[in-house]
């Protein structure tokens, strides 16, 4: 009997889906245990949690044809992408002229936001430089297997450092702007600059150390299969990026993936409740003629701008969060939409750092003004 990551291919029940090639879901006897593969019963990959862009449109894409022959899907996600793109640029711009004022750089809020508006940007153009990889060399048959592996290798790492090393920037400003608030007038302003600045140096060889394991264990599936499905000579050749992740490795990465995804997550919420009620509870020990539901209420209307931002990230990251822990048995087309959508959104934070951060706060907006006319008059000369 033939073995294959330590299950027999006896105890599993194949499905052969009648797509354009041939495509195994793999399903264990225990219903709570699910596994798809892609290739045939000869050559097979076994899916892991999570969908990427390559799982999503995979099936969308039709090959030999240009982009003006692709199904709606296609041609509107490609419109979408770069107006992302271009959005991000002029985002990136703005906070840049905004953070690198002196002026906003009083405290570490201001170097996390200068740092994250070059991450949102190089982050962005990351996610517009994945989705044409994909699209182009999925639709072009004539693409060299070393174009796919490179590409596979290099680009979603790289896509997922400035991803997850931008969340982490933005929840350092939570966590900042959260102590901030709680130590008043006794904050260490200097201190903070000089804490931020160890922590922009320190926080991405952090975060890329911790999943190293992608550019060695990311490769092509490539298969090749005829119209009916059966192998033949000069059969129609299909390259996928897939990760071959050990049992061991597996359950490293399931623990990286939720360190990122929850690690901001958690730092967005719980830096957002703190500022509210911990806060008032705190005053409401030295203002005891006060009501602490007054209190509490005063705490939101005083510091609106700092709640807002950590909870706009908080749910532009659902998304992803949902899409990186689905199970392996996922078919993307069933419901296209919901699952392009929630890729989209979960960049949505690298296209809207001025408009969660500055644009809420008067002083940032100020700083803004002055900058952008400094600029403006720079570029006159």
């Amino acid at each position: 009997v033939t073995t294959f990551d330590s299950y027999t291919i006896g105890e599993f029940f194949l499905y052969i889906s009648g797509l354009n090639h041939t495509n195994v879901t793999v399903q264990h006897f225990n219903p709570n245990n699910k596994y798809c593969v892609i290739g045939d019963q000869c050559n097979l990959h076994f899916k892991s949690i999570g969908l990427t862009l390559d799982d999503i449109l995979y099936e969308e894409l039709r090959k030999d044809s240009p982009l003006s022959q692709q199904i709606v899907s296609i041609k509107v996600s490609a419109g979408l992408v770069t107006l992302m793109f271009v959005a991000g640029l002029i985002n990136s711009f703005l906070s840049f002229i905004t953070f690198q004022n002196k002026e906003a750089q009083q405290v570490g809020c201001g170097l996390y936001l200068l740092a994250s508006s070059v991450t949102s940007f190089l982050t962005i153009s990351m996610f517009f430089v994945k989705f044409w990889f994909v699209v182009l060399t999925q639709i072009d048959d004539s693409t060299n297997i070393l174009i796919h592996q490179s590409g596979c290798k290099s680009i979603e790492p790289i896509l997922k450092f400035f991803l997850y090393f931008d969340g982490w920037l933005n929840a350092c400003v939570a966590i900042e702007r959260a102590f901030h608030v709680y130590k008043g007038v006794t904050f260490d302003k200097q201190k903070s600059r000089l804490v931020a600045r160890w922590i922009i140096v320190i926080l991405p060889l952090c975060v890329l150390l911790t999943f190293v394991h992608e550019f060695i264990y990311r490769n092509v599936f490539s298969y090749e299969v005829s119209g009916n499905g059966t192998q033949v000579m000069n059969a129609r050749r299909y390259d996928w990026c897939v990760t071959g992740y050990s049992l061991a490795v597996q359950t490293y990465n399931t623990i990286i993936l939720f360190v990122h995804l929850f690690g901001p997550f958690v730092a967005n919420l719980f830096s957002a409740l703190f500022i509210v009620f911990g806060v008032a509870r705190t005053r409401s020990k030295t203002q005891k003629s006060q009501n602490i539901n007054l209190l509490i209420r005063k705490q939101f209307n005083e510091h609106k701008q700092l709640i807002i931002s950590p909870m706009v990230l908080l749910a532009l990251s659902v998304p992803r969060l949902v899409i990186s822990l689905l199970p392996g048995c996922v078919n993307a087309s069933e419901n296209l939409w919901l699952y392009l959508s929630a890729y989209f959104i979960s960049f949505m934070p690298s296209i809207l750092v001025f408009l969660i951060f500055v644009a809420p706060s008067k002083l940032y907006m100020k700083t803004f003004k002055d900058s952008f006319k400094k600029w403006r008059h720079r570029t006159r000369q």
